[in-house]
């Protein structure tokens, strides 16, 4: 579906007027038209916005991970003012708070990078093919450090609250550091997807005499877990990085599954010298490849369909991208998430896999997945199934005996009674994912609408960058973006380029607002929904539609359409003069 351009005021849209014209602009959708040609290249001249208040700033970012601390950087390079809050005590965002035993990324390090710096792209060395936590927030603090940004950054600041003061044309932003409100033109969320910990409330939990911890919480310091009895709750990806991790120092283990998960090996390494090197001569040409591709990391693909090759062969292949390891394998072939009995015959291998590297029937097959591979995030372990031939290892199956409460002394499970007995309990139940994290903050936009409540039947954003009714708000990898399929780090750096270029083409046009258009945001919803229900990412119950927060409106939240199109659609935009956003001079 395309757009036409329609202005109340019945001026001119030839390429060009809408750069610079001041004036409020309208949309009408029609399913036939072109996109309108786009405006003539313009000098930019700089301009800073900041009113002269010391309590106000151009820009306030909410985040100091990957996505806040680079949308300073460029908010610098623009002339603005900007003032980052943090809620921690550091920097890091998502690794900052993950400190759990095992965690790790699952996109390889050399690609899981900024790309902007071609210095810092050649200076850094990573040590292992896969990074692990420490290793990755030594990164972001140097990355911090390296461009002097911590000076902006307001850190132990949590943001509760913002709102939009529509004749001041500003926001007011509180922390809950009790500090006086501070005022800005420009609210950017850059809180992440997965940052805001998903905390199930089970009857009795409070009475617990143990150590309670939550992956997606960690504490800072060690915690040893030698000589004690733990229980794990959850087998995400998380549960899946700690599990090898825990079982090796605790004196005994079980696990409590409720839905076990398709995990690929990580076939991590150290990363050698020859790798490091090959990286860095092509830096480029990598990122150019990432880009090319829907997850927008770049990995060997074979275009060839599963349905049309002969199983041997099909297998063969197979057990070539199982050795590659990780999110790789579903690279096998082309039609694996559009046909599901192609898809079946991969995860026939992978659960065939499972089966053989347990040596109790019993308990492989409480491990071992159904339905789609690939509908929920894919897995990467190291070590996981060969955890549960340990003797101190135990898998308990909450679908058959769900916890019923929890004790002083531990958990009681319904259905056969029984009484565990724990020190620590590790609940790795992940995140309430892409949502949850902007909605901690109490956001109130034009005519007093809350996000919260606009978001109450399913997050609604127009590219995922921005929501009608919400003049200046931009979301950093929000939803209805590829966010969480893709690699991460290139969508952030992505999205906060295209703000960048949004605020500095405001300043050179004289524009003051910048917001959604409802009709936009309605068309970009269905688009979203529609691409992906011609695939089977959405079949299964998973974080991606939320179905882990118990109440939450099913919606697939990330845009399934691959970094290719959703980049593509983004310049589109740009080009049409910011088509489906309504500017509006002082």
């Amino acid at each position: 579906m395309d757009v036409l351009f329609a202005s109340p005021q019945g001026h001119s849209h030839e390429p060009g007027a809408a750069v610079r014209c001041a004036r409020r602009w309208a949309i009408v959708w029609r399913t036939t038209d072109t996109v309108p040609a786009a405006p003539r290249a313009c000098s930019i001249t700089v301009v800073a916005m900041t009113a002269q208040r010391d309590t106000a700033v151009d820009v306030i970012v909410v985040g100091a991970g990957f996505a806040g601390l680079y949308m300073l950087h460029r908010l610098r390079q623009l002339g603005l003012r900007a003032r980052v809050f943090e809620a921690g005590s550091g920097v890091g965002g998502t690794w900052f708070w993950n400190r759990y035993p095992g965690a790790r990324c699952d996109v390889e390090s050399v690609q899981y990078s900024y790309e902007f710096s071609p210095e810092l792209q050649q200076e850094w060395r990573w040590s292992e093919k896969y990074a692990t936590q420490p290793e990755i927030l030594r990164y972001i603090e140097h990355v911090a450090d390296r461009f002097d940004l911590r000076r902006d950054i307001t850190l132990n600041a949590r943001v509760t609250d913002a709102r939009f003061d529509a004749t001041r044309g500003a926001w007011s932003v509180t922390t809950q550091a009790g500090r006086a409100p501070l005022e800005c033109r420009f609210l950017v969320m850059a809180v992440g997807c997965l940052s805001s910990a998903n905390r199930p409330q089970f009857p009795g939990l409070d009475q617990f005499a143990g150590r309670v911890l939550h992956t997606g919480e960690w504490p800072h310091e060690r915690v040893d877990f030698a000589g004690q009895r733990v229980a794990v709750i959850g087998t995400g990806s998380s549960g899946i990085q700690c599990i090898p991790q825990i079982a090796a120092q605790a004196a005994s283990l079980t696990v409590f599954q409720r839905t076990p998960n398709y995990a690929i090996p990580a076939w991590n390494e150290p990363l050698s010298e020859a790798a490091d090197r090959q990286a860095k001569s092509d830096y480029a040409g990598l990122r150019a490849r990432a880009r090319q591709r829907p997850t927008g990391y770049a990995f060997p693909f074979n275009d060839a369909a599963a349905a049309a090759t002969p199983a041997a062969e099909r297998d063969a292949n197979y057990e070539k991208f199982w050795r590659l390891g990780g999110l790789k394998f579903m690279g096998a072939f082309s039609d694996l998430f559009a046909d599901e009995a192609a898809n079946d015959t991969a995860a026939q291998f992978v659960r065939d896999k499972i089966r053989a590297r347990v040596h109790d029937p019993a308990v492989a097959q409480r491990l071992t997945p159904t339905g789609v591979i690939g509908s929920k995030r894919l897995c990467v372990e190291t070590g996981y199934y060969e955890t549960f031939n340990r003797d101190n290892v135990e898998l308990v199956d909450l679908r058959a005996t769900p916890i019923e409460a929890f004790t002083p002394q531990g958990l009681r499970t319904r259905g056969d009674g029984r009484e565990f007995r724990f020190d620590a309990v590790v609940f790795a139940t992940g995140f309430d994912a892409m949502t949850g994290s902007v909605l901690r903050v109490d956001i109130v936009g034009r005519n007093g609408a809350s996000l919260r409540e606009a978001w109450r039947g399913g997050a609604r954003t127009y590219l995922g960058l921005g929501v009608a009714g919400f003049p200046n708000l931009f979301l950093i990898n929000g939803p209805g973006s590829p966010s969480v399929l893709s690699n991460m780090v290139q969508s952030i750096e992505h999205n906060v380029d295209w703000i960048a270029r949004c605020l500095q083409q405001m300043q050179a046009a004289g524009w003051q607002r910048i917001e959604a258009d409802a009709q936009a945001q309605e068309y970009w919803v269905a688009h979203c929904n529609s691409v992906v229900e011609r695939t089977l990412r959405a079949r299964e119950d998973s974080w991606y539609v939320g179905a882990n927060i118990p109440g939450r409106a099913r919606v697939f939240m990330p845009y399934a359409g691959g970094v290719p199109a959703y980049r593509a659609r983004c310049d589109e935009v740009v080009a049409a003069g910011y088509r489906g956003f309504t500017l509006t001079a002082p």
